[in-house]
């Protein structure tokens, strides 16, 4: 068995350098790759409207994510913030809510309202439109 020696660390440079001198002047192509974008900002109220919207309990919504219940309580009451994985997945969920009930074993479920906006150049956040408020019969 051999042992590879790593070259130093100005021999690493240089050849880095080289390659790019040589990518700029196109004598060479790079694999470049291409990165997902971060997942949106959400906050307590849209996590809320989401699970109303999707007409699920704190519970089941919870099952759904993965997450306690006490996790979405805190979601909502803003205490916690969701993470990365996590406000992925709620992403995910506000696009194709149907693929992912029927994923988890729930029957589908549809969404409507509910789009992910871009906000600055490399940020997105989900928005759901409000319901129209109803009309409140006079009493007699």
């Amino acid at each position: 068995m051999s042992t590879k020696i790593r070259p130093p660390l100005f021999e690493r440079l240089q050849t880095g350098l080289q390659e790019s001198i040589a990518h700029v002047r196109g004598e060479m192509t790079l694999r470049t790759t291409l990165l997902p974008e971060e997942p949106p900002e959400i906050d307590n109220q849209t996590i809320f409207r989401l699970r109303e919207r999707a007409m699920m309990s704190q519970a089941i919504f919870a099952r759904v994510l993965n997450v306690s219940p006490k996790t979405v309580q805190s979601w909502e009451q803003g205490v916690r913030q969701p993470s990365e994985s996590c406000r992925r997945l709620i992403q995910i969920f506000s696009l194709h809510p149907e693929m992912v009930c029927q994923t988890v074993g729930l029957p589908p479920v549809a969404l409507t309202g509910v789009t992910i906006q871009r906000i600055g150049k490399t940020r997105t956040k989900i928005v759901i439109d409000r319901l129209p408020s109803r009309k409140r019969l006079p009493c007699s």
